[in-house]
């Protein structure tokens, strides 16, 4: 192995566009509403989140993805609980 090769050895580009699996669990923080639904943004992908209680702007949610379409990188997740205050 050369030392350059040594010295990158495990790093990766992260996805600006991540894909998730239907059942699977994540926390993210809210960043908006749509008609009710919050919303959630992690890189270019959106997850609407309807069954959301309102007052969760800016705050970090823990969520499951129950619908993903990787070709428009869009979903829906349902709300499973607050962890963590705003980040401001």
């Amino acid at each position: 192995m050369s030392l350059l090769e040594e010295f990158r050895y495990g790093w990766s580009f992260r996805s600006s566009r991540p894909e998730f699996e239907r059942g699977q669990e994540l926390s993210a923080f809210v960043t908006g509403y749509d008609g009710g639904d919050a919303i959630v943004r992690i890189g270019d992908t959106t997850l609407r989140i309807p069954d959301a209680p309102s007052g969760l702007l800016d705050r970090r949610v823990r969520l499951r993805v129950t619908d993903f379409d990787g070709t428009e990188h869009d979903g829906e997740a349902e709300y499973v609980e607050t962890v963590g205050e705003g980040a401001f």
